[in-house]
């Protein structure tokens, strides 16, 4: 794993893309801090909506460093989730412009995931991480699944031996409000 994971982090440094298993399913990622590598990310998926890209953290002390008005419950809700959880957080700060929507917020999950959280020590920043198909397709839940345009658009394809026991459907999504407001967008 130790020689894929280098790969990512050289590709990632370099601004560019990689395909890769996530907790849920495959996924298109790219230095999250970086608005070129960002901007490929959209041009591939044929989309420029916001809110379709997250970033995987690899712990709650990565996630205040690029969040900073996030709510003590969005924290504990993480935490005790028992099915990956992407958590919409107010006070996005430090990553590409282009992934920050009109409403200041960021989409962020901490994988229970191997290869992930292998990657995101190694990298040290918040990789970007949205679905591996053209927006509006089918999500594409294994590395068979995904279209070749996809895979040809990216400049490294992790081994899919990496995958581990993903869930196979995305995360649930639960947005956080300053004021310890919540609300369930998909459970």
């Amino acid at each position: 794993m130790q020689k894929a994971v280098e790969k990512c982090v050289e590709v990632l440094r370099a601004g560019g893309i990689i395909l890769y298993p996530t907790d849920t399913v495959w996924g298109i990622g790219c230095d999250a801090t970086n608005a070129e590598a960002v901007a490929k990310v959209y041009a591939l998926k044929r989309s420029d909506d916001k809110r379709s890209m997250l970033c995987l953290m690899r712990d709650a002390d990565m996630v205040v460093r690029y969040v900073n008005r996030a709510p003590g419950i969005a924290f504990e809700v993480m935490e005790l989730s028992d099915k990956p959880l992407t958590a919409i957080l107010p006070g996005a700060t430090g990553v590409a412009p282009n992934l920050i929507p009109e409403s200041g917020t960021l989409g962020v999950r901490i994988p229970q995931h191997d290869f992930c959280q292998a990657l995101l020590r190694k990298f040290g920043k918040p990789i970007v991480s949205t679905s591996a198909n053209i927006s509006g397709e089918e999500t594409a839940k294994r590395l068979k699944d995904v279209v070749q345009e996809i895979i040809d658009g990216v400049d490294y394809v992790v081994n899919p031996r990496f995958e581990g026991k993903p869930t196979l459907k995305p995360s649930s999504i639960i947005a956080f409000g300053e004021s310890n407001e919540v609300e369930i967008i998909r459970s």
